[in-house]
């Protein structure tokens, strides 16, 4: 049986407080929260494991609702053991994994079969994506919204043959889905001509600043404005992912609590940190799709997040081989990995004042949960599971090499000194990673979610 937890003496940042206190573990959940001192009178479980959290912040456990895994059919680059080993290492105690694997998961069946998979390897909480396509409206139309975190709809190329390119499917997908509707925008045609431009003008060495001009800023807002119209006309949620231009943000509202939004948006970390000046040092280490912008894109998605049009951060995390990001231009995969460090990056901006550390945790935290409506997660209340994170927030270090977890072995972050550090994971109340140390033999649930 294991054992209780005390996290006492803490920093517990939580619904747009911080205030110091305790924190009592029972049984995978929540048992007890206080304010100040325990009271005398208060009776301990006899098995207990005190810990002594001071000068530490505690705060619910990150949910990432944008991941690639990997798994199946990609497991060279990632996996769900050692992909979900580093998501615990940096604070995050549940994810969303996106359905462009191979095979892709675009029936009931194959997502099934990845739940399965999940259920054995995952060391943190988890859900999948069906993924839609030109030819799977009966399984959308299947799916149960209580079991299932959404609807992934490619409107720009991907792994797996998944774009949805047909205005019939799309018009029909959004009438019938009974899932949120996420979506990757880009225009096609816009990137296609745009790249055909730049292979005349250098041919097989097409610079790798060129990608936010081939992948433009009117290719994301196109489409995204597609994706809106379309939900505006059937009623349907919709998530916009991993924004990149200050452009699309005109399609966003902050005017009402984000439970009665209907259409949504979310940044990731590296449009925070990174901007197209960063293309020079770093080259096919920052080639992300949709591509990382201009400062003044960056700069205004970091306002869209303070002011709340945009609801949430995630990492879309998608580890590559290093060989392969050694490619030239068009033959070099998208995406990279962040999952272990989305957490201590935002810390540097609290640090340098620019967002405080309850924005940090409502957008990384609360707000997954509420979007998603996931079941008694992302909070820290008395009776919710107890995934939960303790942070040193002035423990300088550096990502090297050596203590990279993703499988790839690489971090756009290497060589970059963190002042912050998350000490302790715990995920359904089991100390998963302590001081380094991970506890392989935890195993994730899978999230439920409540759409009534």
């Amino acid at each position: 049986m294991d054992p209780s937890y005390l996290i006492y003496n803490a920093r517990i940042v939580n619904e747009m407080a911080c205030f110091t206190g305790t924190v009592l573990v029972k049984e995978g959940r929540i048992a007890e929260i206080f304010q100040g001192n325990i009271p005398e009178d208060f009776q301990l479980p006899h098995q207990i494991v005190c810990i002594d959290a001071r000068q530490k912040l505690l705060i619910p456990g990150v949910i990432d609702d944008q991941v690639h895994f990997r798994e199946p059919g990609l497991t060279d680059k990632g996996d769900l053991f050692t992909e979900s080993r580093a998501a615990v290492a940096g604070g995050v105690t549940s994810y969303m994994d996106m359905p462009n694997t191979k095979p892709p998961a675009i029936t009931l069946d194959i997502l099934e079969e990845k739940f399965s998979l999940a259920a054995q390897k995952s060391l943190a909480n988890y859900s999948f994506f069906l993924g839609a396509s030109n030819h799977n409206l009966s399984e959308i139309e299947k799916a149960d919204p209580n079991r299932i975190c959404g609807l992934k709809v490619f409107l720009g190329s991907s792994t797996g043959n998944m774009l949805v390119d047909d205005p019939d499917t799309l018009d029909s997908i959004f009438a019938a889905s009974p899932l949120l509707i996420a979506v990757h925008a880009e225009e096609e045609p816009v990137i296609r001509e745009n790249l055909q431009k730049f292979k005349k003008k250098y041919g097989a060495a097409i610079p790798f600043s060129a990608h936010p001009l081939i992948r433009s800023e009117q290719a994301c807002f196109l489409s995204s404005q597609k994706a809106v119209t379309l939900a505006r006309k059937h009623k349907s949620r919709l998530h916009l992912l991993h924004l990149s231009t200050a452009k699309e943000l005109e399609l966003l509202q902050n005017d009402r609590p984000l439970i009665e939004k209907m259409i949504t948006g979310e940044v990731c970390i590296h449009h925070l940190w990174f901007d197209d000046r960063d293309y020079q040092k770093l080259g096919s280490k920052i080639k992300w799709n949709p591509a990382i912008k201009s400062a003044h894109d960056r700069e205004a998605l970091f306002e869209g997040l303070l002011n709340d049009k945009i609801d949430l951060i995630a990492t879309d995390h998608a580890p590559h081989l290093s060989s392969e990001k050694e490619n030239p231009y068009t033959s070099c995969p998208s995406g990279g990995p962040l999952i272990q460090h989305s957490l201590v990056a935002m810390l540097e901006f609290y640090h340098l004042k620019k967002i405080s550390i309850e924005k940090i945790v409502e957008k990384m935290c609360h707000n997954p949960a509420i979007l998603y409506r996931i079941n008694n997660r992302g909070f820290v209340r008395k009776g919710y599971w107890a995934d939960l994170v303790l942070i040193d927030p002035n423990y300088r270090w550096m990502v090297e090499k050596k203590n990279i977890l993703s499988k790839c072995g690489w971090s756009p972050f290497e060589g970059i000194s963190f002042k912050s550090r998350v000490t302790h994971t715990w995920v359904n109340g089991r100390l998963v990673f302590e001081n380094g140390q991970i506890n392989e033999l935890c195993n994730g649930k899978r999230l439920n979610f409540n759409t009534k």
